[in-house]
């Protein structure tokens, strides 16, 4: 399948904002575009400074005609690990449900473009993680990181953690991006530097303006 799939070097990095914007990017084209998450956490809470749940936010960023239902096979009300809120209610992420719900949503779409929850390394259910179904569904990679301190680490260390597996790493989003500090300009040039993928910025993005933000993207490179 045509795609990408859009990891984060950590939780609330940003990663929702970008998978949005490379599916309102692309529709903005003339893209059938399709979204998928495995899982949503944190229902219950209210949400925050206007954005929606993950779910219906990359719904309607898509152009395939999803309901956000369609989008994440799993929801929960907690935010927590998928396999922990899983745990709490009383029920269990499945692998295989994952990959026929990403199957099915990439059915009459041109491109799939895939979520994950926080981190690589999460576990969706003890024994399979987030990394398991970026491998299964074999898409390129596009790691998303906070532009300050500590950035280098933790994107070096998942850009290390993808390779590791045979995942191909086809870019990283820092986010937001407005008027960098120093600190930002020399983390972008570093993690460049250190492990040969471009590092590209997103600008600032409201749920209104998610196409214009994707447009700043290299989509096209990606996939």
């Amino acid at each position: 399948m045509r795609g990408v799939f859009v990891t984060g070097t950590d939780t609330g990095v940003g990663k929702t904002v970008v998978a949005g914007a490379i599916c309102a990017a692309l529709a903005a084209g003339g893209e059938r575009v399709a979204a998928f998450k495995p899982a949503v956490t944190g229902i219950d809470d209210p949400p925050e400074g206007g954005w929606p749940p993950d779910h219906e936010l990359l719904a309607g960023a898509a152009s395939n005609g999803q309901a956000p239902a369609d989008v994440a096979p799993y929801t929960f009300g907690p935010p927590l690990s998928p396999h922990y809120a899983a745990e709490l209610a009383g029920s269990r992420v499945d692998p295989e449900r994952l990959r026929a719900a990403a199957s099915s949503a990439s059915v009459d779409a041109d491109v799939l473009i895939c979520e994950g929850v926080g981190g690589l390394l999460v576990p969706l259910v003890d024994g399979y993680s987030v990394r398991d179904l970026a491998v299964d569904l074999g898409l390129p990679l596009v790691v998303v990181a906070h532009t300050g301190l500590g950035t280098i680490n933790h994107t070096t260390l998942t850009i290390e953690a993808a390779r590791a597996v045979g995942l191909r790493v086809a870019g990283v989003v820092m986010t937001p991006w407005s008027e960098p500090e120093p600190i930002e300009e020399s983390n972008r040039t570093t993690v460049e530097q250190l492990t040969g993928v471009t590092v590209s910025c997103l600008p600032f993005a409201t749920p209104t303006t998610l196409s214009e933000a994707g447009f700043a993207l290299p989509i096209d490179d990606w996939l």
